[in-house]
This record gives structure tokens, sequence and C-alpha cells, in this order.
């Protein structure tokens, strides 16, 4: 009987676990699991991008700041990911935040782009990840403007600009 007690205790909590799972709002693993990854040796990555943009985007680097190619540019369009092409911005939303590099208040959308703990240099920061290839994008703060608060800081060696084609 006692066995059976606490069996039934055991089912009891998983199904409470798995209720609570449903519950809860999606990570940023579960949101970029709905992007076909692209897999490359390093290898194949080294062979695609410039030395720098591999720095960038396969070994978390980061540019100086205020000398990325993209910082001023003001035109209309999207910036895409610089090793797999994937649209992860908006130039609607990028905004002059004097930082050095260049800022977006919120990406293209939530499944473009993922998130992880970014614990180096000892601080606490998140990173901000290309969900498609896991290129290093650069980091996100909460000290942006309206309507996020966001402040998604990008390095231009991680980006590609397409401009808006013309209206007709």
């Amino acid at each position: 009987m006692k066995k059976l007690v606490i069996l039934f205790i055991f089912v009891i909590s998983l199904s409470a676990c798995a209720q609570q799972e449903k519950n809860t709002k999606p990570t940023a693993t579960s949101k970029a699991s709905k992007i076909d990854k692209i897999e490359k040796s390093e290898a194949e990555w080294r062979a695609e991008l410039t030395e720098f943009e591999y720095y960038v985007l396969r070994e978390k680097g980061t540019e100086r700041a205020f000398t990325g190619a993209l910082l001023s540019n003001k035109q209309e369009g999207t910036y895409v990911c610089a090793a797999c092409s994937l649209p992860l911005f908006e130039s609607n939303t990028k905004f002059k935040s004097g930082t050095g590099w260049p800022s977006f208040y919120q990406p293209i959308n939530d499944v473009n782009v993922a998130e992880e703990d970014d614990r180096s240099y000892g601080m606490v920061r998140t990173e901000v990840l290309c969900a498609r290839c896991d290129g290093h994008l650069g980091h996100v703060f909460p000290d942006g403007p309206r309507p996020t608060g966001l402040r998604y800081c990008i390095n231009s060696a991680s980006l590609k600009f397409e401009k808006a084609l013309a209206e007709k």
C-alpha cells in the first residue's frame, strides 16, 4: 500500500510538471527550434566568411565602437545575417544609441533571433544569436527606447544590408 501511495504521488507530480511546462513562456531555445538550422564545419565557415566576419560570428568577437560599416546607415531595408542571410532587423527599428554599434529596439520577429546568457568578462549579459546558423550578433540590453525598452547592440560585421525595393 505504501508503494502504491508513493507511485501515485510520483505520477501526480509528473503531471503537475508537465502542466507547468505548457504554461511557461517559450525559451529562446524553443523559439529557435522553429528555424531549420544550418550546420557547417568550422572549415566551411572560414571559407565562406571574411576573417573578421568569422571572428565576430563564429568566435563571438566584437568590432571596435564607431568602426562598423552599418553604424550610420539610414537607408530603408532589412538587416540580414552575414553568414546565412536570415532576416534579422528592419531599418525602421534602428535608432542612434550613441554606443558605437548599430542598435535596434526589436528583431524582425521572435523566431529569427535567439538569446543566451553570456557570463564572460565577469558580468552577466544576454547574447544575441542568429537562430539559423548560431552566429554571434551582439547583445541585448534593457535600456532602449519605446515601445520595447530594449537595445539590440549588434556588430556590423555580423550583418548585411538589403535595400528595400522601390515602390512602383
